[in-house]
This record gives C-alpha cells, sequence and structure tokens, in this order.
C-alpha cells in the first residue's frame, strides 16, 4: 500500500526565530527565504531544552494519566522534537519512534533543538507516516501513538482519513492511546473526530488553546473514568514532570459535562 499523497515530495525549507530565551522552528512556505508569519511548527526554552514549551504540545502527553509505563512510544510529525526528548528523557525502559518525512526539519532539530542522537531507545526516521503506520509489522506494537502532522500551509491534517485512524488504531497494543492535534477550522476538526470515533472505542478532547489548536485522545478500548484517581495522578505528574495535568483532568471533566447535556 502506498501513500496517497503525491508520489514526488518537495520539503519545505526551515525557518528559526527567536523571543525572550525561546527558539521556534517555522516551515517556509513556497518561495519565502525567511519566516514572514507567525505560524510555528515548535518552539523550545533555551535554558530547559527538555521541556515543553506549548500548551498544546503539552495536551499532546495526557496519555500519562491512563498509561504511565509504555513500552513504546511513536510520533508521526516531529515539530521542533519537544515530545521526542521529552518522552526519550523520562521513559527510560521505553523506546520512542520518531517519523518524519521532511530531512530538513530532521536536520534542524539535530542542530539547533538538542535532538539527540539515534540509539537502542530512539530511533527518527525519515519516513512518510502513512507508509509507516499501515506497515504491518507495526500492528499491535505501540502503546503511544502522537500524532502532529502538518505541512507548511497548516490549513488541516495532511492525513485525516478515516483509514489512516484506522490504520493507527490497528497498530496500538490493547490499552494503547493515540493523542492528535487538530489545528484545522471547525468543519475539519469535526470531520477528523468522526473518523476517529469509527475507530477507536473512545475518543475524548481538551478545551481549544493557542486560538485554534484541539488535542484528541482516542483509546484503544475506553477507561474507566474515576476522576478522583485522574486528579491524584495529575498532581503526581505536575511535581515529578513539570506539566499542567490538573487542567486536562478539568478539560476531560469539562467534556463529560458538555457531552452528557447534549
Amino acid at each position: 500500500m502506498t501513500s496517497p499523497k503525491n508520489i514526488v515530495q518537495v520539503h519545505s525549507q526551515v525557518g528559526m526565530t527567536e523571543f525572550r530565551g525561546v527558539r521556534s522552528l517555522h516551515l517556509l512556505r513556497d518561495g519565502q527565504t525567511e519566516v514572514t508569519d507567525e505560524a510555528i511548527q515548535g518552539a523550545m526554552r533555551l535554558a530547559v531544552p527538555e521541556q515543553i514549551e506549548l500548551e498544546y504540545v503539552q495536551q499532546m502527553m495526557a496519555w500519562m494519566l491512563f498509561l504511565p509505563t509504555p513500552s513504546h512510544i511513536v510520533q508521526l510529525g516531529l515539530g521542533a522534537a519537544s515530545l521526542t526528548k521529552f518522552c526519550y528523557a523520562h521513559w527510560e525502559n521505553a523506546r520512542v519512534t520518531a517519523i518524519d518525512l521532511n530531512p530538513n526539519v530532521i536536520a534542524v532539530c539535530r542542530s539547533h533543538f538538542k535532538l539527540p542522537p539515534d540509539d537502542e531507545r530512539l530511533q527518527v526516521l525519515e519516513c512518510d507516516a502513512w507508509d509507516y503506520i499501515t506497515n504491518p509489522a507495526r500492528r499491535g506494537s505501540i502503546d503511544v501513538l502522537q500524532v502532529d502532522l502538518y505541512d507548511a500551509l497548516a490549513a488541516g491534517p495532511v492525513l485525516a482519513s478515516p483509514e489512516f485512524y484506522q490504520a493507527c488504531a490497528n497498530c496500538l497494543t490493547e490499552h494503547g492511546i493515540m493523542t492528535v492535534n487538530l489545528f484545522a477550522n471547525e468543519e475539519s476538526r469535526r470531520s477528523n473526530i468522526a473518523a476517529m470515533q469509527q475507530a477507536f472505542d473512545a475518543v475524548v478532547w481538551l478545551p481549544e488553546v493557542h486560538d485554534a489548536n484541539v488535542v484528541v485522545l482516542a483509546f484503544k478500548q475506553a477507561p474507566m473514568i474515576d476522576f478522583a484517581d485522574l486528579y491524584s495522578r495529575a498532581a503526581v505528574i505536575r511535581v515529578n514532570y513539570k506539566l499542567p495535568a490538573p487542567l486536562w483532568v478539568n478539560g476531560l471533566k469539562a467534556w463529560m459535562t458538555i457531552t452528557i447535556d447534549a
């Protein structure tokens, strides 16, 4: 099975900006030679390069509330390598695999965003996310899948079909979890969530941040929700990992309230 996208790939060039100690990565549109807008693909605070800077990227770690000891964590879309570095640093017994089609992104993450070299636990692959996730060898092999796939236009996820999300579900272990960043308009967002709901046992989402980013959690098997327990876990995550996990639980609680009322 081949990628549904064009066979000939033209890779975007990468630009960077720095402001108040934060370095940001940008994909340049065709014809651009420098950054001309504020859209970013990721960011790193220079003083703490292994921490996750952006709020929506922090939300991509909300699977920690449900699955504290994964064995294999995969990112589809490297961005500024924030998720890859964080997972590699904190789960010493897990393998971390990052997939990105653009060799320019990988090179800049290595040279300017503190992405460590590959070793027995870390593997960064230059390949198509579709090809990776539809490979039968991946079936049932991934505990956590983090999906953030955008091109320079950032009009919506570059992979968003029911077939793609079904392939993602097929790759997860029995209790696996997928988190997805949806930077999209309302129509695209609803379409993506509907496609996930076809493939996953439970799909929930957190409140919108950064004016457009909504992070979705999709569960291979619907979890038992005990908010007292989740808040307890969130407190530990906040202390040990410096992530605002109690806000994630607040968001899940708000989502459940809205869903029941609807």
